[in-house]
């Protein structure tokens, strides 16, 4: 067992900060963010380039160092040396709070390990602020965080989620957004969702509804911006019905059915079938007007 007095100094080693960033509007930025960013020895950033441009604003000259996903490795022992040689080190990210879908959580963990100080520094977060302005349940609620990015592996994630009747939170990024929409709406049913896009900046968005009609708004878009946070109702009976009886693509001509299965890779045979057999119907009606 270990007891960490993060306010009380009992050890020899430095303390690992984890301070918030602002998530769009620079006024997230707390005090306390602030003066913990200007007193650190040093600051381990996911983008050197984007964090100076925070430094800059708040007139911060503390030493900058990178972190982010592909040094981590080689940077993170690194880190930790330093902390252990008594060096105050914060960690941030882009945005929001650090090791929340960022890089982060194996620092943390070796610095826990080591018996090094862990104290975070609390302020904006995406998921969070788009939950409870959602309008859906807030207790309980489940962070999923970015869904997989192989088709494979993001059907079966999602069939793994399709149970749970938790709020569910997830991040998305512009140029999947669509897709994302479709796989939810394949997989859960016509659900109710929010989707959040370009939270605390200028052009914050939300967009509620259930799936299929915040699907046709986005394939409407000519062009989609900015970051999302899409805040979906937990599973209930009536949304296990509707995916048992496959309701998703009543809203599709049988060409664009068969073409949603081209699209994740079936041969237009393979595609017939399915969209046959998902329609109740032959597969040489299907053929025909396909071909057609």
């Amino acid at each position: 067992m270990r007891i960490q007095k993060s306010f009380i100094d009992t050890s020899d080693s430095g303390t690992l900060y984890l301070v918030a960033t602002p998530i769009g509007n620079l006024d997230d930025m707390t005090f306390r963010a602030v003066q913990t960013l200007k007193q650190v020895d040093m600051i381990a950033a996911e983008d050197t380039r984007q964090t100076r441009k925070l430094l800059t604003h708040f007139n911060i000259h503390t030493r900058l160092v990178s972190y982010h996903e592909h040094n981590k490795k080689q940077s993170g022992p690194e880190l930790i040396r330093l902390l252990q040689e008594g060096k105050d080190i914060a960690l941030v990210s882009d945005a929001g709070m650090p090791a929340i879908s960022d890089p982060g959580k194996e620092l943390v963990s070796d610095a826990v390990q080591e018996g090094i100080p862990v104290v975070p520094v609390p302020g904006a977060n995406a998921a969070l602020s788009g939950l409870v302005a959602s309008g859906l349940p807030v207790q309980p609620f489940l962070f999923i965080g970015f869904l997989p990015r192989d088709n494979k592996e993001l059907k079966q994630e999602l069939e793994r989620l399709k149970p749970y009747p938790e709020t569910i939170v997830i991040y998305e990024s512009p140029h999947r957004i669509k897709k994302t929409l479709r796989h939810l709406h394949e997989a859960w049913g016509n659900r109710e969702v929010v989707v959040a896009r370009e939270l605390t900046k200028k052009y914050e968005e939300f967009v509620r509804g259930d799936i299929s009609e915040i699907r046709t708004y986005f394939e409407e878009l000519s062009k989609i911006r900015g970051e999302f946070c899409l805040i979906i109702r937990g599973n209930s009976q009536a949304d296990e019905e509707a995916v048992y009886n496959g309701d998703w693509w009543k809203e599709m001509t049988p060409v664009d059915h068969v073409n949603h299965y081209v699209d994740e890779g079936d041969t237009v045979k393979d595609a017939i079938k399915k969209t046959a057999r998902d329609r109740g119907v032959s597969k040489r009606e299907i053929y025909n007007l396909y071909h057609t």
